[in-house]
């Protein structure tokens, strides 16, 4: 079973939760066959993993979602909780308002078949707009009114975690970016965030599948079969490039022998244990191996382990700068898979 932890009082969440973005049409243009996503995400769930992460603008993962819960229901089986986001449009936040702030809500609501989501977690394109902290005291009033559980927030900073921080709303959550390769978050926000019991979910922890037995001894990819592996080969690139990122496999398959498990196990283990982890979030397409990844609930990384993924490492990898700083940078490398528009019609 995988282990449930405290987000909020009253609310657990397992370790581990079931991300919903390689599951988007804009992900990687493949076709998601229902009947056999639905029948393993049975198996989840009956494993204790009870918690799938959505967004507004992961092209049509809320609907599909949405039909799993109702399948669920006709079996009378209890539904999975669900974590989405709030995503405004980049072109929408200089003219955002409380009216779309409720569209966007009631809309997830609708595709999802809720009555009420249990976390939505925030995201503001451009520091630069003012208007999202009005933006997050809408969402409060949501939550008064019994539409939202939980707030959260989404690649916020440390400097704007602060600001959000002291507008008096609870929040309950930071979804961010967090690996081996990528460990931007403990230069300082980590240690923030665990200050003021906010939780942090990770996503990336395998590098969109960088981080496995696959590429260990393998070439780099010329043409990347999606966008989660152009994505991490840019943060391979900051990290010190191909050579390095070898050398960081054969540092976890080394650590993986030692527990006999795979070296993606391994790079989960590692972000669990981090400060203010509170649980990392791993793709869910059909066929992926969680099988493997659920021993990560059962292994410890020993000091010598923690020591030689050090050294293979160094000591902060990742892009220059805060969370999600390089990603802002428009017109940037990491920005180059971004797309802004996608609640164009909250409706």
């Amino acid at each position: 079973m995988i282990p449930l932890i405290d987000l909020a009082p009253g609310y657990s969440i397992p370790r581990l939760i079931l991300g919903g973005w390689q599951l988007s049409a804009g992900h990687s243009g493949r076709l998601v066959d229902p009947t056999a996503a639905f029948d393993e995400w049975d198996h989840w769930l009956d494993r204790g993993a009870n918690t799938f992460d959505c967004a507004d603008i992961y092209t049509g993962v809320e609907a599909l979602i949405g039909d799993y819960i109702r399948r669920r229901r006709a079996r009378g089986q209890a539904p999975p909780q669900v974590h989405t986001k709030f995503v405004p449009d980049l072109a929408a936040l200089p003219t955002l308002d409380r009216r779309y702030v409720g569209q966007v809500i009631d809309r997830s609501l609708r595709r999802l078949g809720l009555e009420r989501l249990d976390l939505v977690q925030f995201h503001w394109w451009d520091y630069e707009v003012p208007g999202a902290v009005e933006a997050l005291h809408w969402l409060d009033d949501l939550r008064r009114d019994g539409k939202i559980r939980l707030i959260g927030l989404t690649n916020f900073d440390t400097s704007h975690l602060d600001r959000l921080l002291a507008t008096g709303v609870s929040i309950a959550s930071l979804q961010l970016q967090y690996s081996v390769l990528d460990q931007r978050p403990a230069r300082g926000l980590a240690r923030r965030a665990a200050a003021n019991d906010v939780g942090l979910l990770c996503y990336g922890t395998l590098a969109g599948g960088f981080l496995s037995e696959r590429w260990l001894g393998a070439v780099a990819p010329t043409r990347p079969a999606n966008r989660s592996l152009v994505k991490y080969g840019l943060v391979i690139e900051d990290g010190g490039g191909w050579l390095w990122f070898q050398g960081v496999l054969r540092a976890l398959r080394a650590v993986a022998d030692r527990h006999g498990v795979d070296l993606a196990t391994v790079a989960l283990r590692w972000v669990l244990d981090r400060e203010g982890v509170t649980a990392a979030i791993v793709g869910i397409r059909p066929g992926g191996r969680l099988e493997d990844l659920a021993a990560a609930m059962q292994i410890r990384l020993s000091d010598d382990d923690e020591h030689l993924i050090r050294s293979a490492t160094g000591p902060s990898p990742g892009p220059e700068g805060d969370v999600y700083a390089a990603e802002r940078v428009r017109g940037g490398r990491h920005a180059a898979i971004m797309r802004y528009d996608l609640n164009r019609d909250p409706v």
